[in-house]
């Protein structure tokens, strides 16, 4: 019951942060903002959903002594160290990208690659 309501916790969490990552995409003016809400809150919400898988398959495998549990675990937790490796450097190479496209900030933002790379 104890595990059940902390899973459920986990996929609470995970859920409304990949909302707010959506919700930021929606609303934010220009693409470093953009980017900046989704990748923080999708990190958040991906690592939530697949901690709730890890503690799921463990659960399941200290039940049960079945070994493909303990595979789940590991390969979710595997998954969740590649989400959050590959979604800051995935996000770092897009802006870098979009600033030497020419692609400025919103006005409210400061650019201070602009005094490096003019």
């Amino acid at each position: 019951m104890i595990i059940e309501g902390i899973i459920l916790i986990f996929l609470i969490i995970g859920t409304s942060f990949n909302t707010l990552g959506v919700l930021g995409l929606l609303r934010f003016p220009d693409l470093y903002t953009r980017m900046h809400a989704t990748t923080k809150a999708t990190t958040f919400g991906s690592i939530f959903t697949s901690l709730s898988v890890v503690v799921y398959g463990l659960w399941l495998f200290f039940d049960s002594r079945d070994s493909q549990f303990m595979i789940l675990a590991i390969h979710a937790f595997i998954a969740m160290l590649a989400l959050a490796f590959t979604n800051a450097v995935g996000s770092h190479a897009i802006a870098r990208a979009g600033h030497r496209m020419g692609i400025k900030p919103s006005p409210a933002v400061c650019d201070r690659l602009e005094e490096f790379h003019p």
